[in-house]
């Protein structure tokens, strides 16, 4: 099937607008990524804090708020190495793949560089069969039992547990063959995104194809597959030094079963909600570009769970993939300027959007 249609930002925005629009910071990317950790280690501190001062008749309910508070930012983590693999998190391109790479990617198991082939095969065929992110939102709507069972699965750690293992299952499978001899060493400076040519999604695709796949990143499935033992490999070393380091500084496992019991549970129920927000029941095939994702506008409680760091503005994504995350609420206000945004699919809330993929009957 062929590409779905993209959006020419330059019929939208006057050139200075989509200048100021694709304008990659040096800093607020990585700002982003410590500010994700900030909140983890300060979150993490605090509960571990009300426990030992309190007790547990109030650390318990301290602990499990920071379950849920950790599950967000480590759904953060993942939205921020989204933003490395567009080349979003810094115009250097070897600090943007260190940041997507180690600091936002390896600690909740996604590999960058895979992603990154994935990933733009979905913006290429967004909600067609040739799409891979098809199977997260085909089955919805869905009926109420089904979408509690998924909820549950995921809250009592099944989803994480099946995942894992077969991410484990793989890894040791690539781990035998030969790995991929076309990796080339990458410059140690140089503008990966540069708003002047950020043009429109065709030309951000040309960007990442001929910097990093052409480069000797994952090609296709087989390229992909042989990544997953070193993409597994990365996530463990990670972790263990999430366990190792407040160990030696004399916090005991305590940090660690937070973070872990987070990525297990709430973790992966936000990224459910994120994806089925993002394109379950949404138009298929459409030519008209403003109707591949959804947009939802997010409370304080929805930005620190299921929709930080910007997430749910995804119709603005999709339109315009040479956007910084930080950059897409301005975009939004832009389209609504121009009365664009009655094209959208646009819900008020995740609530209406779960109602909405739960009520097949």
């Amino acid at each position: 099937m062929a590409q779905v249609k993209a959006a020419r930002p330059l019929e939208l925005f006057s050139r200075a607008e989509w200048s100021a629009l694709t304008r990659v910071s040096r800093w607020r990317g990585t700002w982003l990524v410590v500010h994700c950790w900030a909140v983890i280690a300060l979150v993490i501190g605090g509960a571990l804090w009300t426990w030992d001062a309190l007790g547990p008749l109030a650390g318990v309910p301290a602990v499990l708020l920071a379950i849920v508070i950790v599950g967000g930012r480590q759904l953060g983590l993942a939205i921020l190495m989204h933003d490395a693999a567009h080349g979003l998190l810094s115009p250097n391109r070897r600090w943007n793949n260190r940041l997507g790479e180690w600091l936002t990617g390896a600690p909740v198991g996604s590999d960058l560089k895979a992603y990154r082939t994935y990933h733009l095969t979905h913006h290429r065929y967004t909600q067609q069969e040739e799409d891979p992110d098809l199977i997260l939102s085909k089955p919805f709507p869905t009926s109420g039992a089904s979408l509690r069972r998924k909820v549950w699965r995921d809250l009592t750690g099944r989803t994480f547990l099946r995942t894992r293992g077969a991410q484990l299952a793989a890894a040791w499978a690539a781990l035998k063959q030969q790995r991929p001899k076309t990796v080339s060493p990458e410059p140690v400076e140089g503008r990966f995104s540069d708003a002047g040519e950020a043009l429109g999604r065709e030309a951000s695709f040309d960007r990442l194809r001929t910097t990093d796949v052409e480069r000797g990143e994952a090609k296709g499935p087989g390229e992909v597959k042989s990544f997953a033992g070193v993409a597994m490999l990365r996530f463990l070393a990670v972790n263990a030094l999430l366990l190792i380091v407040p160990w030696a500084i004399g916090a005991g496992p305590w940090p660690f079963l937070i973070w872990l019991a987070a990525l297990a549970t709430t973790f992966q129920l936000f990224l459910r909600v994120r994806n089925i927000a993002e394109h379950a029941c949404t138009a298929t095939g459409s030519d008209d570009p403003f109707t591949h994702a959804r947009t939802t506008h997010a409370n304080w409680a929805e930005r620190a769970t299921v929709a930080p760091y910007w997430v749910n503005y995804h119709s603005e994504h999709h339109l315009f993939m040479a956007v910084p995350c930080y950059r897409l609420p301005a975009a939004h206000r832009l389209l609504a300027k121009k009365g664009l945004t009655s094209r959208m699919t646009i819900a008020p809330g995740y609530v209406a959007v779960l109602r909405m993929a739960g009520s097949a009957a």
